[in-house]
């Protein structure tokens, strides 16, 4: 009786792209006709998946209470591709959460011109966003949906006895490839028998800082963590009146632009007074635009005093008993999912499990395999040294929010 569904959602920022995974004799790739979508750009369902992005981490970070890190626009593009096969009650919730009440049609229309705009970028920047299907062939899954993940996402599609162990080596080698072994596995053992479809998003960003910092400001600090201790770390440093300055919402942070003119790293920490919330529970307050409003709120050409840790940090969890808090609750029980359009089981399918891997490096050039072409610092005498100064030595809030349409590709907590 295979009729459970798997997401697994790789994402890694900072290394170098290769190319297709090659295929082994454990799956046969399915060639159903591709169905598209015509992209278009949303502001409803931008907002909607900026709202998502910004829940999803508060309740990630709230069940693990460390050190966070969430890709949201993964998460988003895995749950749009279920939607797909999604009729009733539950297409309803995937159409709120993910598209703002929106409906199927506009949803697939913005995430293709998500997936569209990112591969396309400027610069120095390399997103390659890449999905993929596993069908079991006794799960009878529609054509008509292997079509539609394949035409709309650009999915690959394959067929294979899912509780074969083998696929396990086969899904981490595919997940392997497309973050180019930062992510080397993702499962460690086979599906349970009754598994019907797998769905897979892989999401890799490199990207250069657009005012890059010298290696020679990088110096030795302290950080302070939550429980009062420090650790001594290196700091990146930069003085600039080329980077924007947030103050708002309890919290001070810098807007810090890659060189694609569209994407930002992005870290705001919560001020420091005796009445002030810790990070989570400032975090926790904030409602489903208010990164927009901060992001909005920058000032521009303000000289800043600027350091913040040069970090890797990676984030590895389950996500099925997070996203039924966001309103998708129908699709992960049974009995009560309505997936219809997916396939033909008469007792029907549900989400069993989401998997999410991510991981990101920040270093002085923005990436640590970042190409060799490198933007030098200006030149000239150093400018006077009044301003403002900002030194993220206590746990913060960062992203990566793409800043035309608010949408985050990564969003994480450094604690």
């Amino acid at each position: 009786m295979k009729r459970t569904m798997s997401l697994l959602l790789a994402c890694t920022l900072g290394l170098g792209l290769l190319s297709g995974c090659a295929q082994s004799s454990a799956a046969r790739e399915l060639t159903a006709s591709k169905l598209s979508a015509s992209p278009s750009d949303s502001e409803e369902v931008n907002g909607a998946l900026a709202a998502f992005g910004l829940a999803l981490l508060q309740k990630t970070r709230e069940a693990d209470k460390t050190s966070t890190l969430v890709s949201p626009l993964s998460v988003a593009l895995a749950l749009s591709m279920a939607a797909n096969g999604a009729d009733g009650n539950t297409l309803a919730q995937f159409e709120e959460v993910l598209g703002g009440g929106t409906d199927l049609i506009e949803l697939n229309g913005a995430c293709v011109q998500l997936i569209q705009d990112y591969q396309g970028l400027g610069g120095f920047t390399k997103c390659t966003i890449a999905n993929s299907l596993w069908a079991d062939p006794e799960g009878q899954i529609k054509d008509e949906f292997v079509g539609k993940c394949r035409g709309i996402f650009d999915a690959q599609a394959f067929a294979a006895q899912l509780s074969d162990p083998a696929i396990v080596k086969e899904l981490n080698r595919w997940v392997s490839k497309h973050t180019n072994k930062m992510i080397p596995s993702i499962i460690d053992q086979p599906f349970d028998e009754n598994t019907a479809l797998l769905l897979v998003n892989a999401l890799y960003l490199k990207n250069k800082w657009l005012h890059q910092f010298s290696p020679h400001a990088t110096h030795e600090r302290d950080f302070y963590h939550a429980d009062g201790s420090g650790s001594r770390m290196d700091f990146l440093s930069m003085s600039s009146t080329e980077l924007s300055y947030i103050q708002d919402k309890g919290a001070q942070g810098v807007v810090l632009p890659y060189d694609d003119g569209r994407l930002a790293f992005v870290a705001i920490m919560p001020d420091l007074h005796p009445d002030s919330p810790d990070l989570g529970e400032w975090l926790n307050n904030l409602e489903g635009n208010t990164l927009a409003q901060l992001l909005n709120s920058r000032e521009d050409a303000l000289f800043l005093h600027f350091a913040m840790p040069k970090f890797t940090s990676e984030w590895k969890g389950n996500l099925e008993k997070i996203l039924p808090a966001l309103g998708l609750e129908d699709a992960f029980v049974p009995g009560t999912a309505n997936f219809a359009k997916m396939g033909d089981k008469p007792d029907g399918y549900y989400i069993s499990q989401v998997i999410h891997a991510t991981k990101i490096e920040v270093n002085e050039k923005g990436a640590k395999a970042a190409a060799a072409t490198v933007v030098a610092a200006s030149g000239g005498s150093m400018p006077p040294q009044e301003g403002v100064t900002l030194v993220l030595d206590r746990p913060f809030l960062y992203g990566i929010v793409d800043l035309d349409t608010g949408v985050p590709l990564f969003l994480g907590t450094y604690e």
